[in-house]
């Protein structure tokens, strides 16, 4: 739905002391430098402090915004940078200042953790939400009524969206102006800052969870050996005899240690190493695959999209150098 007015949507960005310098910029590039090109219509953009003072951000620069929260009353959308979630509750004149102009009708976006200051709302119940993985199972403990999706890049339910990482948050406010503006102007916008023209909202935030743990027993050795060597046949009754358990008790040891079972462990160290080989070598995919221990191409391409929602190929082109390297 487009949301385009004679004078264009006002974006306002809120701003508060010890807000993420990143994300309190990204709303200012995408939404607040003239853009010429694409005629006079296009986004109106302020910041606004609870009392339109100045703020001191996280990296410790004092800035000064627009204005108070009374510019939320005109706003179109406003967004939220990353929010505090040891501490995530709402001073009363901004929670009513947010609460109002949803109420209304503006879109509110947040980024990585300004999630939790929508959760502290209540925007968020029963709604679809992500923020940054790391702090992913800290929201959804603390807010059991949202659905967090913990490896997405961002969340759209309408008028309320969300972002993983600070990086995440490009993505999230170019799918915006995607929806005010079109395919045509998102792209052109993405060109200008060189950026893939669109990565998908359910595609996977890149993590690097998997890590093989200090090798202080027998379990950890083994998993250890598994990343190290994630071509080699690793069939369960192998992990079993390997860390000297039963197959039952070595099921519960890897998804105590790693989160998942045995075979999803082998699964995700071949993944790791695909990515590895995507990053920093020229290497053909048919080849990956079979350094990395699936064997095939299709396997690898299947495992790779299950896992991190996009194509080894897609991967490559947006996280590889020019690499000339043949390993």
């Amino acid at each position: 739905m487009q949301r385009v007015t004679p004078q264009g949507p006002l974006v306002v960005a809120l701003a508060f002391d010890g807000a993420p310098m990143f994300e309190l910029s990204l709303p200012a590039e995408i939404f607040g430098l003239p853009r010429p090109e694409f005629g006079p219509r296009w986004y109106r953009f302020a910041s606004a402090s609870v009392d339109g003072g100045p703020i001191r951000t996280g990296a410790g620069w004092q800035l000064s915004v627009d204005g108070d929260l009374s510019l939320f009353a005109e706003a179109d959308l406003i967004v939220i940078p990353g929010w505090r979630t040891a501490e995530p509750a709402v001073p009363e004149p901004l929670r009513a200042a947010l609460l109002a102009a949803h109420a209304r009708g503006a879109r509110l976006a947040s980024i990585c953790s300004g999630a939790f200051l929508l959760a502290e709302l209540g925007l968020l119940d029963g709604r679809r939400a992500t923020t940054h993985w790391l702090h992913a199972p800290l929201l959804a403990r603390r807010y059991p009524r949202v659905t967090v999706a913990p490896d997405i890049l961002y969340a759209d339910s309408g008028d309320v969206l969300t972002s993983a990482g600070s990086a995440a948050g490009i993505d999230l406010l170019l799918h915006i102006v995607r929806q005010d503006f079109g395919v045509a102007r998102a792209n052109a916008l993405a060109k200008r800052l060189v950026l893939p023209a669109q990565r998908e909202g359910d595609q996977r935030q890149y993590d690097d969870t998997l890590r093989p743990p200090a090798p202080t027993d027998r379990l950890a050795g083994l998993m250890a050996r598994i990343m190290a060597s994630p071509a080699e046949d690793w069939p369960v009754g192998r992990l079993a005899a390997e860390a000297g358990m039963s197959l039952r008790t070595l099921a519960r040891a890897f998804t105590a240690r790693a989160g998942c079972a045995p075979g999803t462990y082998v699964l995700k160290a071949r993944v790791a190493r695909a990515r590895e080989l995507l990053e920093t070598t020229a290497l053909p995919v048919e080849r990956i695959a079979e350094l990395s221990g699936f064997g095939s191409a299709t396997s690898l391409q299947q495992n790779f999209r299950r896992q991190l929602g996009c194509a080894p190929t897609a991967y490559r082109r947006n996280f590889a150098p020019a690499c000339t390297v043949q390993a």
